[in-house]
């Protein structure tokens, strides 16, 4: 293999700051290229290819021919909008999904509205536990309780007041916990899916860090996609619905040993 030595008096930078780097060079240009990032890294465009799946696979850049550009936002509603929708449906799922945690367990909890509900729940419940977050009205909703928090860092998303990023993704990997709780934009036989820009690989982090792992979701997102795969059905312990999907659906979560909880 050829190793391209980066440019006389440039520091040869870790994949992570490369990468931070190709995101804020997209927000001043539309488009780079991948010869073009190349040459100025001093690393090889396989190299940045790499850099480039890694990025698109997690929503945060559109992959194009010899290039990239940012990622286009479609309609996905804010997570403010998303809050004023089903919420008896959503404060069900919450409730049930809180009840599943037991005192002393360390739980990751990410960004949605949906697991907003179960963090008031868990406040309601008094439940004794360590929580570490992404989402900002989590950590408020539950850091005036029983429950200890934790924030993680990254870069702040106004539309959905939560971190994302690569500093988020580097906290969340320091720690083993007993459960995680996400949600999703998407649920098909393919898996879990996202919408919103860097949720993806929060969701995968937290789910590689945890023993058992649920899935929050409302079933009006049973069969549809997002932009970016969150993982395999096989992966979820149990997923909390407010009502059963239809058989295809169904059938899929039975194949993968996938408890399915329904909302009370």
């Amino acid at each position: 293999m050829i190793r391209i030595a980066a440019p006389y008096g440039q520091t040869r930078l870790k994949k992570s700051e490369r990468r931070q780097q190709i995101q804020l060079e997209l927000k001043l240009h539309p488009h780079v290229r991948i010869s073009t990032l190349a040459d100025r890294f001093g690393v090889s465009t396989e190299t940045i290819r790499r850099d480039f799946d890694n990025l698109s696979e997690d929503g945060l850049i559109c992959r194009a021919h010899g290039g990239a550009s940012a990622p286009v936002q479609g309609r996905f509603p804010s997570l403010d909008e998303r809050s004023t929708a089903r919420i008896v449906e959503r404060e069900r799922i919450g409730r049930s999904a809180a009840k599943l945690v037991r005192d002393g367990e360390t739980v990751m909890i990410d960004s949605g509205s949906t697991t907003i509900q179960m963090a008031r729940s868990l406040a309601y419940f008094g439940t004794r536990c360590t929580v570490i977050t992404n989402s900002v009205p989590v950590a408020i909703t539950l850091g005036h309780g029983a429950t200890k928090v934790l924030l993680c860092p990254g870069e702040y998303l106004p539309a959905e007041s939560a971190l994302v990023g690569d500093d988020t993704v580097k906290y969340l990997k320091r720690f083993n916990v007993d459960r995680c709780m996400i949600g999703a934009s998407g649920l098909s036989t393919e898996g879990p899916s996202e919408c919103v820009r860097g949720f993806a690989a929060i969701k995968r982090t937290m789910l590689s860090r945890s023993e058992q792992s649920h899935l929050l979701i409302d079933s009006e997102k049973f069969e549809r996609k997002g932009l970016s795969r969150v993982g395999k059905l096989k992966r979820f312990d149990s997923i909390v619905a407010d009502r059963e999907p239809r058989s295809k659906l169904a059938n899929a979560l039975k194949s993968a040993h996938v408890e399915l909880l329904l909302a009370s």
